[in-house]
Formats: C-alpha cells, sequence, structure tokens
C-alpha cells in the first residue's frame, strides 16, 4: 500500500477533517511523508481542506 493510499484509508476511516501531525500519528507514517503524500493527493483532488489546516477526503 502506497503512501497516498495509506493517508487516504486514514482520512476516511476518521470521518473528520484531520491535520498532518494527526494523519501522521494515526497511520505511523513519518511526518515528511505524509506531507508528500497530501501534496499529490490535493494535486490529483482527491483531499480537500473544509477548515484551515486540515484535510477530508473529496466528496
Amino acid at each position: 500500500m502506497t503512501s497516498e493510499e495509506q493517508v487516504l484509508n486514514v482520512l476516511r476511516e476518521a470521518g473528520e477533517p484531520l491535520s498532518a501531525g494527526k494523519i501522521a500519528e494515526i497511520s505511523g507514517l513519518d511526518r515528511k511523508e505524509v506531507d508528500k503524500a497530501m501534496n499529490k493527493l490535493k494535486a490529483s483532488g482527491d483531499i480537500v481542506s473544509p477548515k484551515r489546516c486540515c484535510w477530508a477526503p473529496a466528496e
């Protein structure tokens, strides 16, 4: 499983917007890996930011 898939799974299971730090904590991934994965997910439109510094899966 790629880090992008892991980040997306954590966001889906959380059911609420999460910060990158919280995603790293839950997934066990390194914060830098989470940031890289989130940049890819943002670029592809798979995640959105409903409020400042928090992210959720795109509907």
